[in-house]
């Protein structure tokens, strides 16, 4: 098994290629024991006064770089984190809890991510157009925004990362990265990678902290000119916010609460799968996860009863152990929110079918483990229906036919993805037309979103903007149209036009 160096459990933020200690630190706990793994340092807002400077000074240089050359840094970086990607992806379950198969997974996505976004380093494409004037040329191209902030959370401490970081740095940016103090390992490692692949100093800065400490403070710096942030909706609004007082762009990946539709001609044996998959892997705690079955009338009773004996055959523990199909909760203040969730079903109404509890005997009375919990008897105005929980609990919600279905698909604030099993071709297009989500999966779960795609959401999911695919290069570009006139004299756009 992967371990950490005495050394590396010490960990440093890393500015302008330097590794900077900190004297106040705090402990960092595997959720699957409680063991402690390493200190993160509880950096003070003069530390982005430092990332800033260094930043500055390696973005203007690093901008002149041309694109294909800024490109075969993240190939580099890709290769380097293929060749270790199971050191990352121990590392990554022992700090976040997630099993060792869905955390190869997330270093996949990362490796995938370097060398998409590299590819991007000879296709930052702009535009050529007609003009309306003789002896003119006209064009569009990208160009960096200068330095780039981004917060990430701690459920995908590598994936997100790479989602944020490399299109920002292939287009010519600097960015300074507030990981997760729960999850810091991955970033301690990735900012190894950089180093090595032969990224400049400054390019990629690296400060621990607190989000209301550090990451205000990154907010609130006038030279930051982009936040992308991952993370709760409540924090998302505050950073819009301030971000707008200060007319900063921001780029926003918030929450979820998510459905899988199961029409009566589904297959069910194939939906249960996908509900399993999408609900209680890595414990339920991501934006895209299952939180809600909503299941036509006919094959209801049905689709509840093979749900709940295959959540009995999941296996739950430490994510390294290659049995486990299900880990650790992140901490306590994740499964105190669960529980408070739990009784609120209960309060409610609905009908607690399975789980519902934390599990604190035999091998889970040192973790942060919880019982993967089906409510049935759930209508879509109840709040285990309506908030995001962000954990292993799943409402099961029935409806007469493909228009309720949507209709209660809809019925919430979020909207990032969402699922129908069906084998009828006519509601597949018309589920994908009314479904208002960003994510859309046919006959498969809510999650595993391909890197060359966008990912993001629509309401209360976000702000417009997304993560990987070419589209994130919009929110770490600007466009700069180009105007060259060759006439030798003054021409007037719109007036000295021929008519």
């Amino acid at each position: 098994m992967t371990t950490l160096t005495n050394e590396e459990k010490i960990l440093k933020n890393f500015i302008n290629g330097e590794w900077i200690e900190v004297s106040n630190r705090e402990h960092v706990y595997n959720p699957a024991n409680g063991n402690v793994l390493v200190e993160v340092p509880n950096s003070n807002p003069e530390a982005i006064d430092q990332a800033v400077e260094a930043a500055r000074v390696a973005q203007k240089e690093w901008a002149l770089v041309p694109a294909p050359g800024r490109a075969e840094i993240l190939y580099k970086v890709g290769a380097i984190m293929k060749e270790r990607k199971e050191r990352l992806s121990q590392l990554l379950t022992l700090e976040n809890g997630k099993v060792i198969e869905e955390a190869r997974g997330e270093v996949q996505e990362g490796i995938d991510m370097a060398f998409y976004m590299a590819g991007e380093g000879r296709r930052l494409f702009g535009q050529t157009t007609p003009t309306e004037l003789k002896d003119k040329f006209a064009m569009s191209q990208r160009c960096p925004v200068g330095i780039v902030g981004i917060i990430t959370p701690w459920n995908f401490p590598i994936a997100i990362a790479t989602w944020k970081s490399f299109p920002a740095i292939v287009a010519g940016n600097a960015v300074i990265w507030k990981p997760s103090s729960e999850t810091p390992i991955m970033a301690y490692e990735l900012a190894k990678i950089f180093e090595e692949a032969g990224l400049p100093k400054g390019v990629i800065n690296i400060v621990y902290g607190s989000g209301t400490t550090i990451g205000q403070a990154m907010i609130e710096h006038e030279d930051i000119r982009v936040i992308s942030f991952t993370g709760s909706n409540e924090t998302g609004r505050k950073v819009a916010t301030e971000c707008g007082r200060q007319l900063k762009k921001v780029s926003l990946e918030m929450g979820g609460k998510n459905a899988v539709i199961v029409m009566e001609d589904a297959d069910i044996d194939l939906a249960v799968e996908g509900i399993l998959w999408s609900a209680f892997g890595t414990s339920g705690q991501r934006c895209t996860a299952c939180s809600r079955v909503i299941v036509h009338k006919d094959v209801r009773k049905t689709l509840e009863e093979r749900l709940l004996s295959a959540m009995e055959n999941l296996t739950i523990g430490d994510g390294l152990d290659p049995k486990s199909k299900v880990g650790p909760i992140i901490n306590q203040a994740g499964l105190d929110k669960i529980l408070k969730y739990i009784e609120i079903g209960k309060e409610e109404g609905a009908n607690l079918a399975a789980g519902g509890k934390q599990l604190t005997v035999e091998n889970y009375e040192n973790g942060f483990y919880f019982a993967p919990t089906l409510f049935t008897d759930v209508t879509i105005d109840m709040r285990i229906a309506q908030e995001e929980i962000f954990g292993p609990v799943v409402s099961l919600i029935e409806v007469n036919d493909l228009e309720e279905a949507i209709a209660a698909n809809n019925k919430v604030k979020y909207g990032l993805s969402s699922s129908i099993y069906t084998q009828d071709v006519n509601r597949v297009f018309k589920a994908q037309r009314d479904l208002d989500t960003g994510i859309v999966y046919v006959n498969a779960g809510t999650t595993g979103a391909e890197i060359h795609l966008p990912f993001g959401g629509t309401k209360g999911t976000g702000n417009g903007h997304r993560d990987s695919g070419v589209q994130a290069l919009d929110v770490f570009t600007e466009w700069k149209a180009v105007y060259v006139d060759y006439s030798g004299k003054l021409q007037r756009a719109q007036i000295d036009t021929d008519a």
